[in-house]
């Protein structure tokens, strides 16, 4: 039986795709779109049983075409949050998804799909709950939307298990297509890099420099998330939080990742101050284009996750950026 993953090119996609491996499965089906020609690379050392283009796979779920399907794992969406058409990011988030959702319930097979934590935009609480959810850019809004469908789909009774993850800030492996979508991490490994520094945004809505807060999660804990839910014994319909449950800095990002590469260079740890006062951190006026448009604090509530059975502990932001970057440094 074959598994989809759509956006099997992508970030979350292939780092699934590569874990099925791992665990001895290749009977993977890869629904992407490689108009950016170079995600490829992503899917060079994983195997997989075939890959459709994302338009030429709605053909064949219309015309039904396509058999022997064990699950599908919706990863492929436009995940950029300054994207401002709308008609864009409805039809390929939100109307795409229903299109998947129907499909998967048609034939009575598990679908997971990537939700965000965007959807709580500017609320200081992170549970999942209509009544805090209020996305800020319409890819919150996109990602919202589907949820507030599945919902109501689960009370008028599902035929096949559904489930939708809210990551919050993933970083890690196989996330240098992204450009500027891409985790601080990564770009704060190629500032330091090529600059011999990082940079961070100073002062915002009361937050010192740098002092912003996410939950920031490894993707090999996303992953593990994912494969914890295909267990149909386990699977429990609902949107869950995919996150660490603990806010950190990003001045705990970037000096883990100063300090990740200094220990490369045969060089002593730095405390904040002294990487400050190095210059080693620099921080940058707060871009005007995202004011009122940003998530400045943001901490997963896991209470539902673990209720799910999902007990292993995350990487913290020190342990899982390091991890990180020594692999990049390879």
């Amino acid at each position: 039986m074959t598994i989809v993953v759509t956006g099997g090119a992508g970030f979350i996609g292939s780092n699934l795709v590569k874990a099925f491996n791992d665990n001895g499965y290749d009977d993977i089906l890869v629904v992407d779109n490689l108009s950016s020609g170079n995600k490829f690379l992503n899917l060079v050392d994983c195997e997989i049983k075939d890959y459709i283009d994302k338009n030429d796979f709605l053909a064949l779920l219309k015309s039904n075409q396509l058999s022997r399907i064990e699950a599908i794992f919706h990863q492929g969406a436009c995940s950029d949050t300054m994207q401002h058409d709308g008609r864009y990011m409805m039809k390929n988030n939100y109307e795409y998804t229903v299109q998947l959702f129907e499909y998967a319930q048609s034939l009575k097979i598990p679908f997971l799909y990537a939700s965000s934590a965007a959807v709580y935009g500017g609320s200081t609480q992170f549970f999942e709950n209509r009544t805090i959810e209020k996305p800020l850019n319409v890819y919150g809004y996109s990602k919202f939307l589907f949820d507030q469908m599945l919902r109501r789909k689960i009370t008028e009774g599902l035929k096949a298990p559904v489930v939708g993850f809210r990551y919050f800030n993933v970083y890690g492996d196989r996330e240098q297509h992204k450009g500027r979508m891409a985790s601080v991490a990564y770009h704060h490994f190629n500032q330091f890099q090529q600059e011999g520094q990082v940079k961070l945004f100073g002062r915002y809505a009361g937050y010192s420099a740098g002092c912003q807060m996410r939950d920031f999660v490894s993707v090999e804990d996303v992953v593990q998330v994912n494969l914890h839910f295909l267990d149909t014994s386990l699977l429990q319909s609902g949107v869950y939080n995919c996150g660490t449950g603990v806010a950190q800095t990003f001045n705990d990002v970037a000096l883990t990742a100063v300090n990740t590469l200094r220990e490369h260079q045969g060089l002593p740890a730095l405390s904040l101050s002294q990487a400050v006062d190095a210059g080693v951190i620099h921080y940058v006026d707060f871009p005007d284009a995202l004011k009122g448009k940003y998530q400045s604090y943001t901490q997963a509530d896991l209470t539902n996750l673990r209720h799910a059975g999902y007990q292993k502990k995350f990487y913290s932001v020190q342990e899982g950026v390091a991890r990180y970057l020594k692999r990049l440094l390879m």
